[in-house]
């Protein structure tokens, strides 16, 4: 009875492991093999070993897209995650209609990845789009925003922190777990509510705020769809937007360069568990649990 129990449950099991197996880790695998070999989806691949790795040190594009890359996630990431608390903390005071502020905020989360949205995006800061006409309104002239090198990186950076309703939500539930107990003291001892959002509300919201760090610094190092739609898929103007994710792509179906691409995948996987890591290491100096 007990065997068949078993074969049962993987019996069940079966659609997810077929999909682990042939969907994942198979891929995965071939990857690695890939990233030692030189291969052109045409011809079989041929094993060179560290090659594509060493390649990386001198290539310029690489390193170019590796500081757009970085200057994002350290510019966007933060500011999605302030403006999505400010957020959580309005609606956690019992706005009227929570409910509906709280989709609405939610949305753009969404849709933030479509092809859609980045089509829209291209719309608003062309040299013709909204904001130019809004600006033209008070009698300031617009320029290309989305064409221009200084300013092409901030738009993709905008439209990140525009998708912040994931981790408000999150912040939302984290905020309602909060013993009320607590302000209430500290409200009876004439505690400010800005000295009780710095002693209560941000100690106790710190394991919320590492997981949303943790989570929004993986997707944002794995952006692609904005930067390819935006920029056409060049990366321009002058590579201000290539992305890590969308140089791997130009390298493995652009150049059809598939090894250099899968070593560059493999690269980007140990960019990602070391910043984890480092978030995991230091978390101990800021993160605080109630036991």
């Amino acid at each position: 009875m007990k065997r068949r129990d078993n074969l049962t449950a993987y019996l069940f099991l079966s659609p997810w492991l077929l999909g682990l197996f042939l969907i994942t880790i198979g891929p995965m695998i071939a990857s690695l093999y890939l990233a030692f070999t030189d291969y052109n989806l045409i011809q079989a691949p041929e094993w060179i070993g560290f090659e594509n790795f060493t390649r990386m040190l001198s290539d310029e594009r690489l390193h170019n897209s590796l500081r757009v890359t970085f200057t994002y996630v350290f510019v966007s990431v933060p500011l999605q995650l302030a403006i999505a608390l400010l957020l959580a903390v309005v609606l956690d005071r019992g706005v009227r209609g929570m409910a509906f502020y709280r989709s609405v905020f939610y949305l753009p989360s969404l849709l933030g990845s479509s092809v859609a949205i980045a089509i829209l995006w291209r719309q608003v800061f062309g040299t013709e789009g909204l904001l130019n006409q809004v600006l033209a309104l008070i009698g300031v002239e617009g320029k290309g925003w989305i064409s221009d090198p200084s300013t092409a990186l901030g738009t993709l950076v905008v439209l990140n922190v525009w998708t912040f309703g994931s981790p408000m939500v999150i912040f939302l539930a984290g905020l309602r777990q909060i013993p009320s107990m607590y302000y209430e003291a500290a409200a009876v001892d004439g505690a400010s509510a800005l000295r009780r959002f710095f002693s209560i509300t941000l100690p106790l919201l710190t394991p919320i705020i590492f997981f949303n760090l943790v989570l929004q610094i993986i997707h944002a190092f794995q952006s692609f769809t904005q930067a390819f739609v935006v920029s056409g898929g060049s990366g321009g103007p002058s590579d201000s937007t290539m992305f890590f994710t969308l140089y791997l792509y130009d390298r493995g179906f652009g150049n059809f360069d598939m090894g250099y691409a899968s070593a560059m995948a493999w690269f980007l996987l140990v960019v990602i568990a070391i910043f984890t890591g480092v978030n995991f290491l230091v978390s101990k100096y800021w993160v605080f649990y109630e036991n």
